[in-house]
């Protein structure tokens, strides 16, 4: 799969529920297969691949015979419980095909905002794709607190998609693209093929074109792009009603492109850069300075003190003995643990704390650093 696809090495594919599943006929195997063929091709190309899917309720009512109306809650928490199993189940089976391993994840849209819970999430789907999965996740519905929405997957997947750095995020949808007028309703709709820049003009466009079981509809697919462009990630809709959608899209088949807003990591960096650490610190050693600015990760061993109290996920500073800023960055551990393993070793982690946590106190991709020095503002 070369042309369209091949300049995005990290890719996240979001699957509206209408695609995988049929009210009447439950699971659209041949349809699975064909994607899972795909993924694998494109895994075998050296791309990274996430799934994004919707479909555990549709697939859990069509299971249990629920009635088609709107479900009460507690029935749509019910029916998320059976389909996310057999979601499960039916693409673990057809990536083992091809030989790969897929991993399941259960996400809410709050795993991705407060700190903690992004750090674990982004560091559990980071080791899948490391040992070589496929990641598979959907949000957890079965604990939902607030009303259930198919189209929320769609700004999960966008959240997923900027969170692990993705290249791109594919929608894969019941339509082929953005048109300037809901196309069933207005024959001279003109379809919309790359999208620069999310004016109020193109949010005017989004109709609300879902059905039962995919009723986002564009006005979601919208918000979506809105956090994947912010992110630094390209997102497009495609059609994925036919076989083999992810193969028709690199080849050139119908759809809306929508231009990033600078680089994934550039954005992330932005965004690290915006906080406010205030009197939250670690004083590193002139070692540990120079590895910074070469780009490294901060070790333990350069940490000569930790100032402050936070806990994993917040954003620290980063000074020098001198007491000059160098940066700062998302700390991975507690300061009463960040206490206890400074100046040591990564390999004495595990014994020294009773658990193996990470190697980096805060991994290069969690920092930034400043090009000239800055004036400390951490008292002691």
């Amino acid at each position: 799969m070369a042309s369209k696809l091949s300049p995005y090495r990290r890719i996240v594919v979001k699957i509206g529920s209408s695609l995988l599943v049929d009210r009447k006929d439950g699971l659209k195997g041949g349809w699975l297969d064909s994607l899972c063929d795909d993924i694998a091709e494109l895994r075998a190309a050296g791309h990274e691949i996430l799934v994004v899917s919707s479909g555990a309720i549709a697939l859990g009512r069509t299971v249990l015979d629920l009635p088609a109306r709107t479900l009460k809650l507690e029935e749509n928490q019910a029916a998320a419980a059976v389909g996310q199993i057999a979601l499960a189940r039916v693409f673990s089976q057809s990536l083992a095909r091809h030989g790969l391993t897929a991993g399941q994840i259960l996400l809410t849209l709050g795993d991705t905002e407060q700190r903690r819970r992004y750090l674990n999430a982004r560091a559990t789907i980071s080791t899948l794709l490391q040992l070589g999965s496929v990641p598979v996740i959907n949000e957890n519905d079965t604990v939902a607190t607030s009303e259930i929405r198919y189209g929320d997957n769609d700004r999960l997947a966008a959240r997923v998609a900027t969170m692990m750095t993705a290249d791109l995020l594919i929608l894969l949808s019941d339509v082929d693209g953005l048109y300037s007028a809901p196309p069933k309703l207005n024959p001279d709709a003109r379809f919309v093929d790359h999208v620069g820049e999310i004016t109020a003009d193109i949010e005017a466009m989004a109709g609300d074109v879902g059905t039962e079981l995919s009723r986002g509809g564009m006005v979601t697919k919208i918000e979506a792009a809105k956090v994947a462009s912010r992110g630094g990630t390209a997102m497009v809709i495609a059609s994925g009603r036919a076989e083999h959608p992810l193969e028709a899209l690199a080849r050139g088949a119908r759809a809306t492109w929508f231009d990033p807003v600078g680089s994934s990591s550039s954005a992330r960096k932005k965004w690290i850069a915006g906080q406010l650490p205030r009197e939250r610190a670690v004083v590193i050693d002139e070692g540990a300075e120079q590895a910074l600015r070469r780009g490294k990760s901060l070790l333990p061993a350069g940490v000569v003190d930790v100032r402050g109290t936070f806990t994993r996920g917040d954003t620290v500073a980063i000074v020098n003995a001198a007491g000059a800023r160098l940066g700062q960055g998302l700390i991975a551990y507690d300061s009463a643990d960040a206490q206890r393993i400074a100046g040591r070793r990564s390999s004495e982690i595990e014994q020294l704390l009773g658990f193996s946590g990470r190697a980096e106190m805060i991994h290069r991709d969690d920092l930034i650093v400043e090009a000239a020095a800055k004036a400390a503002v951490v008292r002691e």
